[in-house]
């Protein structure tokens, strides 16, 4: 049968995973990080998905597919357990990580932190800890996920950090204006791999070029379990 359905552009969904946590009927998983019908029966065609998208991936489209199925639907619900595959954000799955206790108690180091505040939506535009600075740019998670972020990559730069997913803002903008503004050398960002934090290292890509200046960028990646993946 015609009738309306809703289709995803992969190219320009950011795997955020609102819209599988929007959808009733769980007609929507994220899979390699993400959004996808699962199958054509599930969607009932109202489109609670549509304005929780942040990216408009999602529309309307009218075409063969299987009628809404309520009675699937119900079934695949009333089917779902604990162990059911995660189907929301990537970045939301739960993970555990069994680490040994150590021997004896961490070693403590003294902050890195050169200035206050540090989140990205409070930081000055202009400040004079900006000039002749190396800038980090840092996702919140990263400080938590890896234990040497102050001796690693927050020491000698003056820090900036924040997470485009639950601030729900776009950065670049605000980037641009401090590295445009103040004598910045180089910018670092530390992420985290899941993929919403890609957000992060765009607005900080786009910020560099807006800015008109030819300054280094390095962006680091962290696994979730705390391991440098690639920098």
């Amino acid at each position: 049968m015609i009738r309306r359905i809703i289709q995803i552009d992969r190219e320009k969904c950011n795997g955020c995973g609102l819209c599988a946590a929007a959808c009733h009927e769980g007609a929507i998983a994220m899979v390699d990080g993400k959004a996808q019908l699962l199958r054509d029966d599930y969607c009932d065609g109202l489109g609670d998905c549509l304005p929780a998208c942040p990216t408009g991936a999602i529309t309307f489209v009218e075409r063969e597919a299987a009628a809404y199925d309520e009675a699937a639907v119900r079934a695949r619900q009333a089917g779902k357990t604990q162990a059911a595959p995660h189907t929301g954000c990537p970045g939301s799955q739960m993970h555990r990580f069994d680490r040994p206790a150590p021997a004896a108690p961490a070693a403590q180091t003294d902050s890195q932190l050169a200035q206050w505040p540090c989140q990205i939506k409070l930081m000055p535009l202009r400040a004079p800890y900006y000039q002749g600075a190396e800038l980090l740019i840092a996702a919140d998670c990263t400080a938590f996920a890896y234990a040497a972020l102050h001796r690693d990559f927050m020491q000698g730069r003056v820090t900036v950090i924040g997470c485009p997913k639950l601030d729900s803002v776009d950065y670049a903008e605000k980037l641009t204006a401090i590295l445009r503004d103040n004598d910045i050398r180089s910018v670092t960002v530390v992420r985290m791999e899941v993929p919403c934090c890609g957000g992060l290292s765009r607005a900080a890509e786009q910020a560099v070029r807006a800015s008109g200046k030819e300054l280094p960028l390095r962006v680091a990646t962290i696994s979730i379990d705390g391991r440098i993946l690639n920098q």
